[in-house]
């Protein structure tokens, strides 16, 4: 008797369309995640540019309590030292400043010897502050600041 062995040699088409559905699959997930976070990453990179433009706003204390219409942001570092190339990107990017008073304080309003007739008073009636919103709009972003304006009577 003669034993005839059957070697398989190759794949069936069922298994071969079986790893091709599965290495599909694998590829469009990291393709997803590689769009994900390249969309992740030029949001970041777009938030972090308006963050260094507020910190050449807050650094100009010329600039913020008042309302400004167009501004270039070569304005805002007119005062510091810079690179020319900076200075030359700094010129072509304009921006817009609103400043919107969102509440006064007065405290006088909160004098409390006008109503007791004391010699003491305990809290000091001449002040007045502004808390108002500044915000800076370049392109498409914003970026809103709170500033607190203190005046005297």
């Amino acid at each position: 008797m003669h034993n005839k062995v059957t070697a398989k040699n190759g794949f069936t088409l069922i298994e071969v369309m079986i790893s091709v559905v599965i290495i599909s699959t694998v590829i469009m997930a990291l393709i997803k995640m590689f769009a994900n976070n390249t969309h992740i990453f030029s949001i970041l990179k777009t938030k972090t540019q308006i963050n260094q433009y507020a910190s050449f706003f807050i650094s100009n204390p010329k600039v913020g309590l008042e309302n400004t219409t167009a501004l270039t942001l070569y304005d805002l570092v007119s005062d510091f030292s810079l690179e020319d190339d900076l200075r030359k990107r700094l010129k072509e990017k304009k921006i817009k400043i609103v400043y919107q008073e969102v509440e006064t304080i007065d405290m006088s309003d909160f004098d409390e010897s006008k109503e007791q007739n004391s010699e003491e008073k305990n809290v000091n009636s001449n002040m007045i502050f502004e808390i108002g919103k500044t915000i800076l709009n370049v392109n498409n972003s914003s970026l809103a600041l709170l500033r607190l304006k203190t005046e005297k009577n």
